[in-house]
């Protein structure tokens, strides 16, 4: 039976024989992963399951079910079924949480409560963590401007400008969320600003992050932007002005340039759930420009990814990126990009009245398809 977690990406012969290995075992399951999980049910698709698995785990417990995509099996199973399990989880990447007490130098603190004003939890820990190891990283190579791609509403932006007085500049695609960074961090601004005078301390200058409204289409894009960047801004921390798509990334430098000055300084660029493409932008900004020092992502909604195979020709796609899986060619489409955004280790920790009620959900959605 295959171990589990028995490849690894410490060398590029070694990825590449993992990519191969997982493009073998998924080659005679395409009809499954080209469907949505509701055709799962409407095409009868259970009816290409080998019968024996079929026999099985029809018997087996709720919770023995919700266990399978983890890699745990039951020692009664058919030896195949066993086999494809754990070959399946051996051919997964780890989701160990990582030990932040291996960064020297870290700390993680806790966000006031301005700073955490409209923060759920999960947010709140996120940008905590992220802000710290980001801060850490400028550190360690120099930089003192954090380019925050995708910045939503700032959350990251205005903690790692106020908290570590980062010079920071907050790119999102939608006009509305840089009015409601700039807002916000205005509010944070006077807050401090007050607290500093009624502890009567010596005033000093608060670091504001800069919004621009840009809709980042490709690295040179974000290398435009990224070449224009200054350490003060003449301006006066002002919002940009709304830009919904950028065409012409050389002229837009221009703009940038009319409105902050020059500056030789280093940047990392930085991203929380940046979306789609827009982690691989980041990712080729970063080989691509000089002044990129580092380049620190949480990517989210990889099923957004457009690819080279269904792109138009010439575009640049953010699936597949390196030349391994190219030269492989593997085309995933958008029902196994959906499947494979969803955790393994989710479904574990259901348990058998949450299993039912969303297998439940799946299957009426199924019928009422049927129906329409």
């Amino acid at each position: 039976m295959a171990e589990e977690f028995k490849y690894s990406c410490n060398t590029a012969s070694e990825t590449l024989e993992w990519i191969h290995a997982i493009i073998n075992f998924i080659a005679p399951y395409r009809y499954f992963l080209d469907a949505h999980v509701v055709n799962f049910f409407k095409d009868r698709l259970w009816e290409a399951v080998d019968k024996e698995w079929m026999d099985c785990l029809q018997k087996e417990s709720v919770e023995n079910l919700l266990r399978i995509p983890s890699g745990v099996v039951q020692d009664h199973w058919p030896g195949s079924l066993k086999d494809f399990i754990l070959t399946l989880r051996s051919l997964c990447l780890s989701r160990e949480q990582a030990d932040f007490q291996e960064f020297s130098g870290m700390h993680i603190a806790s966000l006031s409560s301005v700073l955490a004003q409209g923060m759920n939890h999960k947010k709140k820990h996120e940008v905590e963590v992220l802000s710290a190891l980001v801060s850490l990283v400028a550190k360690q190579v120099g930089a003192r401007t954090i380019v925050d791609v995708g910045a939503g509403q700032g959350y990251l932006a205005q903690v790692l400008a106020f908290d570590y007085q980062l010079s920071v500049i907050a790119i999102d695609a939608c006009s509305h969320h840089g009015k409601i960074t700039d807002a916000r961090a205005e509010r944070i601004r006077k807050h401090y600003a007050a607290k500093m005078r009624k502890n009567c301390s010596e005033p000093r200058e608060l670091s504001v992050p800069k919004t621009v409204t840009c809709r980042v289409l490709s690295s040179d894009t974000l290398k435009a932007l990224s070449n224009s960047l200054i350490e003060k801004d003449h301006a006066g921390n002002q919002h940009m002005g709304n830009r919904s798509s950028v065409s012409q990334p050389s002229r837009f430098a221009e703009d940038i340039l009319h409105s902050w000055s020059c500056s030789d300084s280093t940047l990392v660029i930085a991203g929380l759930h940046a979306c789609g493409d827009l982690s691989v932008t980041m990712l080729r900004t970063f080989l691509e420009c000089d002044k990129a020092k580092a380049v620190i992502s949480v990517g989210c909604c990889y099923n957004l990814l457009s690819e080279e195979a269904i792109c138009v020709a010439d575009s640049c796609c953010g699936f597949p990126v390196s030349q391994g899986v190219k030269s492989a060619g593997v085309i995933l489409e958008k029902s196994a990009r959906d499947l494979a955004c969803q955790s393994a280790d989710r479904w574990r920790g259901l348990g058998e009245n949450a299993g039912l009620h969303n297998f439940e959900l799946h299957a009426f959605r199924a019928a009422f398809q049927i129906l329409l």
